[in-house]
This record gives structure tokens, sequence and C-alpha cells, in this order.
């Protein structure tokens, strides 16, 4: 016999009380925890639960008694399906209220450290446009909005390219516009989508895993240089010839025109080899002095104007004199380090993606650059004593890791090679406050100042200046 679906509870004249994790509405009810999505701080409403865990329960409203007077009206048309701003009917003040918390409670509790000095999170200059990379979906079996479903307009294309809906991996979003990116970024998708239809191209089938059209990329910088990557499924060279030649002839403005063939079940392009169908296999940006390539699989802060604020507050913590040994740790392309490179005596960056190291050393040589070294390797493997007889003993270690934060045997190198100074970079406060638990037998905390890269969103980036005791 089937098992029989438990009656999942109900709750009336529910005040929201606050944001917890991943962005979603918190409140207590009966002593219960309950996560609630699309509601906000200050909403009075009626939820209905939808999941049942061990410590919380999961809910939706379904009725709204009073409207929170931190909401604002969202400015794009798809917000509420598109999986891209989530947090657009929350007024931009707040926004930042709820991510600056979210960085002190990570660091109380998970850090176990009291935080004495928070600086006030530093604001995008730009809320709209920000983004100089979206990569959008081509989908055979686009999302159909509500509205679409209750008029039955059926008769519309279900071909769609644009972004996912959340929690549905198979299904996009079908932008008419996008406020993520700055121009020609929405004529052009919109150009490749209509060329695609008007020719019948066969858009790709994310459950079948058929179809011939399947990524795009659009790259800009605030030189105006653009890059545009086209992803297919499989090759044919009269089609990828007939798209390739549109696009170039309708959209001159691209300095960088790239395709790739990715047959494989995940849309990771850094295994992929890149054809250049027209002009340069890179674009540049410029940040002071420093100037950078940028490639199709190059990583670069994807928030140009407030990455350069990020580098300047990390150049400013670092406090170099000129004499210092820097090791830079997941130095991805060599951004930081590049960066700050001339207002030290040498400095190690080290990252574990050969192509990105590749493309740190070719920075460094544009910029004339010489006194940083680039090593390519397991970050827990590469930072040990050998490497500190080699190199020295770092004065300042500057580290961005990943999500995951950094590996339990490089926080131990870390306290090994003890370092006056250690200028860490996180895009995940939680994991950021474990390492930082890790070290505050050694080092204190300084500086905390949390830096709003993705506006609109709950993700925040936060510096943490730890000084040696």
């Amino acid at each position: 016999m089937a098992r029989k679906k438990r009656n999942l509870p109900r709750f009336e004249n529910v005040l929201i009380e606050d944001i917890g994790s991943k962005g979603k509405s918190i409140v207590k009810v009966d002593g219960q925890v309950i996560f609630v999505t699309k509601a906000l701080p200050g909403d009075i409403v009626d939820l209905q639960v939808i999941k049942k865990k061990k410590n919380y329960l999961e809910a939706i409203p379904v009725a709204f008694h009073k409207l929170s007077d931190k909401r604002t009206t969202p400015f794009c048309k798809h917000f509420g399906v598109c999986g891209g701003c989530k947090w657009q009917d929350l007024k931009y003040s707040e926004q930042l209220k709820y991510k600056q918390q979210e960085v002190i409670d990570n660091f109380e509790r998970i850090g176990k450290v009291s935080i004495q000095k928070s600086n006030d999170i530093l604001p995008s200059k730009n809320v709209k446009y920000y983004r100089n990379k979206l990569e959008f979906t081509f989908s055979s079996q686009r999302w159909f909005t509500k509205e679409e479903l209750d008029k039955q307009e059926f008769n519309k294309p279900k071909q769609g390219l644009g972004l996912h809906t959340p929690g549905r991996w198979d299904k996009v979003v079908d932008l008419e516009e996008c406020f993520l990116q700055p121009s020609p970024s929405n004529e052009i998708r919109l150009g490749i989508r209509k060329f695609a239809l008007e020719n019948d191209f066969s858009f790709f089938d994310l459950r079948k895993q058929e179809g011939f059209l399947r990524n795009l990329i659009i790259r800009t910088s605030s030189v105006n240089e653009l890059m545009v990557i086209m992803i297919f499924y499989y090759q044919d060279k009269e089609s990828i010839e007939m798209i390739m030649k549109h696009v170039a002839e309708t959209f001159p403005e691209i300095t960088s025109l790239i395709y790739m063939i990715n047959n494989k079940k995940n849309d990771s392009i850094y295994d992929l080899e890149p054809v250049v169908y027209a002009g340069q296999p890179y674009i540049r940006e410029e940040m002071e002095r420093i100037k950078f390539k940028i490639g199709p699989k190059s990583f670069f802060q994807t928030n140009s104007l407030q990455a350069y604020e990020l580098y300047k507050l990390v150049r400013k913590y670092a406090n170099l004199k000129g004499n210092e040994i820097v090791y830079d740790l997941y130095t991805g392309t060599g951004t930081i380090a590049n960066f700050i490179a001339p207002e030290c005596k040498k400095i190690i960056g080290i990252e574990s993606v050969p192509e990105a190291i590749e493309d740190a050393k070719e920075n460094a040589t544009i910029n004339d650059i010489k006194n940083a070294e680039f090593l390519v390797g397991d970050m827990k493997d590469i930072l040990n004593d050998q490497l500190f007889e080699e190199e020295g003993k770092p004065d300042v270690i500057i580290a961005d890791p990943p999500r995951a934060g950094m590996h339990r045997k490089v926080v131990e190198s870390i306290l090994q090679a003890r370092p006056e100074k250690i200028v860490y970079v996180s895009c995940n406060p939680a994991t950021q406050a474990r390492d930082v638990n890790l070290l505050k037998d050694s080092y204190e905390v300084s500086e905390l100042l949390p830096v709003d890269m993705f506006p609109h969103t709950y993700h925040v980036e936060n510096i943490v200046l730890l000084t040696k005791l």
C-alpha cells in the first residue's frame, strides 16, 4: 500500500520576523522554527507548511493580511519566476542591513568571535546592470507563466533562452528583458533567439540531452570590449557558420566571438576547446594602472566596479610598505596579486587551475610585473615548509578561497608560517567564520567589512583583517 501523506499544518495571522539562511524569511510559531519563501519581515500572512524537517518547518504564504513597509515594487517583469534577483521586492537599504547582520551572526555563532568593530557594509555603486558576465541557457521546454497557462496561450513558442527558474533545473525562463548586464546584452540574446526560431534550430532538451543550441555566454568590460560565446551540443559546420556569421554581422561591436562544442552532461566549459570565429581570443579590463586579459574560461569578479573597491580594501588592509613577502592563496587569474604587486617586495600566487595560472602569468607580463610568481597545485599540498624555505615565509597572506573555505591543512600551514597579517576575502561568511575560529588563538579580528557584490540577492562578500596576537 502507498504511504499516506501526512497532514501538514497551517498557521494564520503570522508576523514574519526576520531573514535567515540563504535569504529565506524566518519566524517562530509555538516554538517551531519556520523558513518561509516569498514573504518578507513585517508581512502578516497565513502560512501553509510544505515540508517538515527534524528541527524546522518550511512554508509558503497562502494569504497576506498586511504587507511589510520594507517592501518595494520589483522593477523586472520576470521577478518571482526567474532565479536571478530574488530580493527585488526588498528595499535596497534593507537588503544591506540583512547582509551585514548575516555576516555578524556567522562570526558570533560559528566563529565564536565577538566583533568589536564591524564597518558598515559597502553598497554596490550600481544596483542594476552590474554584472560583466551572464550565462544563458537554451531550452526546448521553457517555463510557462501562470498568466500564460490561465489564458491557455499554448500557441507561443515552447523554446526559451534565459535563466533557470528557482528549483527547476530543467526549466528556463524565456527572458524578454534582464537588468543584470548592460547593453547590448539584451539585444544580443533576443537577436540570437529570434534568428534561431526563424531558422528552426533545435534548442537543448535538458532532460533528454538532445538539441543543437545549448548555452550563450556574454562578457563585457569597462573598456567597452565584448565577448560572446555560443555553445553547441554537437558539430554542424553549416549551421554553426550560419549562426556565427549572423551574430558577427548583426552585432559588429562584438570584439571576441567564440564558439565551443559541449556534448557532456554538464555545462562546464573548462575542458572545452574554444574556437575563435571573429576578433580576439580575449577581452581586456583595466583597474588603475593594471590591465587584464580575460579569456573565455578566465575567472574575473562579475561586478567590475565593486571588485575594484574590494581590491582597494584588500590593499588598504594589507598596508604594505614595500619590503614584504606576500602569499596570495587561491589567486585565480592573479587579479589581486597583480593589483598589489607594486606595493610589496615579492608576491606568490597559488592556484589549482592550470589555465588560471597561465592567465595570471600573462597578465603579469602585460603589466611588466617582475616580482610576482605563480604556482599551480592543490593548496593543501603546495603550501608547506618546503615552499616557505624556497620562497621565504610570508609577512602577509591574502586568501580568497571558494565557497567551501580553506582546507584544515591550509589553516594549519598558515598557523605554522605565522604571518603578521591575514587578509581573508570570502563569498561565504559561514565557512569564513569557521576558518577564523581555527585561527582565533593566534589571530584577532582587527577589521571586518562586508561588501555587496550582488544586489537583489542574499549573497554577500566579506573582508576580514586578522592580526597576529
